[in-house]
């Protein structure tokens, strides 16, 4: 059997200094300017509300920009990623931003073992960290488990319907990809990444798997989750049909051609009964 999680692990561990140097995410500006937020987390401020004093976990929180963040809008936070580099990565920058965060090293499945059942009030997952998780009803119950009874969840991803788009055709929307999961992964092998840079990869292959949003909030609502809010968003934070996007307001992409032909992110929110 593939070990997919050992392969993963890889392509994101050779990934971190690369994002680190990159300037999307901003690093060096999250160090020198004390107001400054990640673009992802500043496109979501108005639907996170006051999280002031709230004790949260960011699930795949990769080199830690967006956890920062939150630290700075008051959240107690801690960022979880199963990548021993990225988590070295993260501590060096929320120390350089002067941010008190904890980050810990732990697989997404492990977390509740690692960190406790019941013990934060918000989990925040950010954009583009379900399509590396097999089982999104196995999320779910991590979820569930660590939340405290009242807590929330808080996710921003890229849309299932994004997931199945033809990322290399730059002349229509062709849907090429599945929508629903399915138990085998899509394996690639790609020297390329999501943000700007000229590093040349070694390590290239992934396996990611496709979660429908019917999925996804069935997963919650089957773990006593209430979901409470979606709104699905026209744009995503990166270039993800290039010849096809345009960077916008908010430092986020959008279609050129018809932006309402399709929903590219969704917000979710949910409640632990």
């Amino acid at each position: 059997m593939t070990d997919y999680s050992a392969i993963n692990r890889a392509n994101w561990d050779a990934r971190v200094a690369a994002h680190v140097e990159s300037p999307d995410y901003a690093v060096e500006r999250l160090a020198t300017d004390p107001g400054f937020l990640s673009g992802v987390v500043a496109f979501d401020r108005p639907r996170l509300g006051d999280i002031r004093g709230v004790r949260g976990v960011h699930l795949q929180c990769h080199i830690g920009t967006d956890t920062v963040s939150l630290a700075r809008l008051g959240a107690v936070m801690t960022g979880v990623d199963f990548s021993a580099p990225a988590i070295a990565a993260a501590r060096r920058i929320a120390a350089g931003a002067g941010a008190d965060v904890e980050f810990v090293e732990s697989d997404v499945y492990d977390a509740v073992r690692v960190l406790g059942e019941g013990s934060f009030d918000l989990v925040y997952t950010g954009i583009g960290a379900l399509c590396w998780l097999p089982s999104v009803a196995r999320w779910a119950e991590v979820v569930a488990a660590l939340l405290r009874p009242g807590g929330r969840l808080f996710i921003r991803e890229g849309h299932p319907m994004l997931w199945a788009l033809d990322d290399e055709r730059a002349d229509a929307l062709v849907v090429r990809f599945p929508y629903f999961e399915v138990p085998e992964p899509l394996v690639y092998d790609s020297n390329a990444t999501y943000v700007e840079t000229d590093v040349q990869f070694t390590a290239t292959r992934a396996a990611v798997w496709k979660h429908g949003l019917g999925e996804i909030f069935t997963a919650l609502c089957a773990e006593g989750m209430r979901v409470t809010a979606l709104e699905e968003h026209r744009s995503v934070p990166w270039n993800a049909l290039p010849g096809q996007m345009a960077r916008g307001d908010e430092w986020e992409w959008r279609l050129v051609d018809s932006p309402e032909r399709v929903a590219l992110s969704y917000t979710l929110r949910a409640e632990k009964s």
